[in-house]
């Protein structure tokens, strides 16, 4: 009986259903554009694989059999989940269905990396997104084990089989108790940072955007009194608003709104910072394509690797 099972084929299945449908084999050859007695053959050869009568012939046609009634359902089915199989895999090819990992960390998840996922999601409803909180080297583990698609992260460096674009170059700002002195200024340097007590992020991994703000000081001869290092942007905002120092944050990081904290930008020569997407270099898959084509509509470009 297997062996015998496994000789059907789709084209049984098709014409047994154009067949019992139409309930007329002469209909269901027109229907499907083939000659009646080629489809007569296989459907008798599908009854005989079965060992089953599933039509009664009638003088004006066909009826079904109670098996016919049954075998109709499942052929139905089959169909169905053969046309499916279809749909899916030239959605895959095309980027449109499947999983996305991504990898985020630090400020961009404000502002930058919602921005992309809201854009991705709305072009491409049926792929499946998932964030993951790791850090650069996290990211990097994750991606060379594929347990990442693409990362969002600062300060890479060049890895042998991995690539990275700069996808968004964001200004820094400073954040301030609310009254705190230099709030009265609309814009600030890094002149008048100097002595302040200043609060920094990340602890780790370095180099980090830690390294880039005592840079800032150190290129212009400046002290940074740096009083405290935390290991997120939160915490130092946090700390800020009780009032233990200040702290620099990117364009992204404005959108936390704690009570008690002013923003006031850097002037524009000062400094920026710069957000990097990384992925394999070996990935040419659809669906990152695709992927970064949405970074690079929704996001400001600016040339980097990659």
């Amino acid at each position: 009986m297997t062996s015998r099972l496994g000789a059907i084929e789709f084209r049984h299945l098709r014409y047994f259903t154009a067949v019992a449908e139409a309930r007329s084999f002469r209909a269901a050859a027109q229907q499907l554009h083939v000659s009646q007695p080629p489809l007569t053959r296989q459907v008798q050869q599908l009854e005989e694989l079965l060992g089953l009568v599933l039509l009664e012939r009638q003088p004006r046609g066909v009826e079904l059999t109670a098996a016919g009634v049954v075998f109709l359902e499942e052929a139905r089915n089959l169909l169905a989940l053969a046309d499916l199989a279809i749909d899916r895999t030239q959605m895959a090819a095309q980027g449109q269905l499947g999983r996305l990992d991504v990898g985020v960390y630090g400020s961009a998840v404000f502002d930058a990396i919602p921005r992309v996922i809201q854009a991705f999601r709305s072009a491409y409803p049926k792929v499946e997104v998932v964030l993951h909180n790791l850090d650069r080297a996290g990211q990097i583990k994750a991606l060379r084990e594929r347990r990442l698609t693409v990362g969002f992260n600062r300060f890479f460096v060049e890895e042998p089989d991995l690539v990275w674009d700069v996808v968004l170059a964001e200004a820094l700002n400073v954040a301030l108790p609310a009254g705190h002195r230099l709030v009265s200024r609309a814009q600030l340097t890094i002149a008048d940072l100097s002595g302040e007590p200043l609060v920094v992020y990340p602890r780790t991994p370095r180099p980090s955007f830690i390294d880039q703000v005592l840079g800032l000081f150190h290129r212009r001869h400046l002290t940074a009194q740096v009083v405290q290092e935390v290991d997120d942007v939160v915490t130092a905002i946090a700390l800020v608003s009780s009032g233990f120092g200040l702290t620099m944050v990117s364009d992204s990081a404005l959108n936390l709104r704690l009570p008690g904290i002013v923003y006031r930008p850097l002037e524009r020569n000062e400094a920026l910072i710069d957000l990097c997407m990384i992925r394999r270099a070996e990935d040419d898959s659809a669906l990152l394509r695709a992927f970064i084509d949405v970074v690079r509509k929704v996001l400001p470009q600016r040339p980097g690797n990659g």
